[in-house]
């Protein structure tokens, strides 16, 4: 039996640890009817995910982190074949002993989008920023209405407002500089944040690291995964992780992806949520970017600027 995780420290103590976990997966594959099905765990993540022998994927959230098993629940349901890149099927969901909460789900064939990257022809490249364009088009297409009461956050200007309220010190505790700090109360006062966008099904974490690929059929993407994090919200939302973290600042390879998906977005808009994203950390991104623009001006352009 796995037990009760209420605290980031129990979190921290218990999810990890492998003499705690696998036992307590291995009882709940049994009552699953998966007894002595081979069972391996994936080095990547903050929660417990499995593989279950050669076709399923065990996903374990403790009680600390069951609303997210609940929303990838829901969204995985919503989402079955309706996008051009597959999600995972859900078999089974539940609650089990102590308040974790488990997803049985199909396992989707590929390899991991990010560490394949580096061997990819730069034309198959600028044709999976298309296709991931082509998928971001069908999710916000979707009607989000039957996910509402469940996901967040209802109030989109309200979340910004609280948002922006604490961006300077979220960002200072992560350890941005004053000469970034002192720019963002005045370019967040001009940004072109929308009144009232659309609402639409976020991932908020569609990027390269949450996506798969099958380097035998021409680097088709065979997988989108993790909807834990999924909200309803404005859809330039979404693009902030594209062009961080799939796109990479890459302005030709955002062009592409952007063309497909059909539409264009001020590079400013994607500036400002970034600066209000729930995952926010401008210092990561700039160790990781290496920009050489000094303003958050200047910064827009060169991260989310297309050609």
């Amino acid at each position: 039996m796995l037990p009760l995780v209420l605290t980031d420290e129990e979190w921290d103590a218990v999810v990890p640890d492998e003499t705690v976990m696998r036992p307590g997966a291995e009882a709940l594959c049994a009552r699953l009817g998966l007894a002595g099905l081979p069972l391996e765990r994936f080095p990547e993540g903050s929660v417990p995910v499995y593989a279950v022998g050669d076709a399923l994927v065990l996903k374990l959230f403790p009680a600390a982190g069951a609303r997210d098993g609940i929303v990838e629940e829901r969204v995985l349901t919503r989402l079955d074949g309706a996008l051009p890149i597959p999600t995972p099927s859900l078999h089974q969901a539940g609650e089990d002993a102590n308040g974790w909460r488990y997803l049985l789900m199909s396992r989707l064939p590929g390899q991991g989008l990010a560490p394949a990257w580096p061997r990819i022809p730069r034309p198959d490249r600028e044709r999976i920023a298309r296709r991931c364009g082509e998928a971001l088009a069908a999710l916000h297409a979707l009607d989000p209405e039957p996910l509402a009461d469940t996901l967040g956050p209802g109030d989109w200007p309200a979340f910004l407002a609280r948002q922006r309220a604490g961006a300077v010190d979220r960002q200072r505790e992560r350890g941005l500089t004053e000469e970034w700090l002192e720019q963002i109360p005045d370019f967040l006062a001009a940004a072109p944040l929308p009144t009232a966008p659309g609402r639409a099904l976020l991932h908020t974490e569609f990027m390269r690291e949450h996506l798969l690929t099958d380097p035998a059929d021409d680097w088709r993407l065979t997988g989108l995964l993790d909807f834990e994090p999924a909200m309803i919200g404005d859809p330039a939302y979404d693009l902030v992780a594209v062009g961080l973290f799939t796109t990479r600042a890459d302005p030709h390879l955002l062009g592409h992806l952007l063309d497909a998906y059909g539409r264009a977005v001020d590079p400013r808009l994607l500036m400002a949520y970034t600066l209000l994203h729930v995952y926010s950390n401008l210092p990561w991104y700039l160790r990781e970017l290496k920009p050489s623009a000094r303003t958050l001006d200047a910064l827009a352009e060169e991260w989310f600027g297309v050609s």
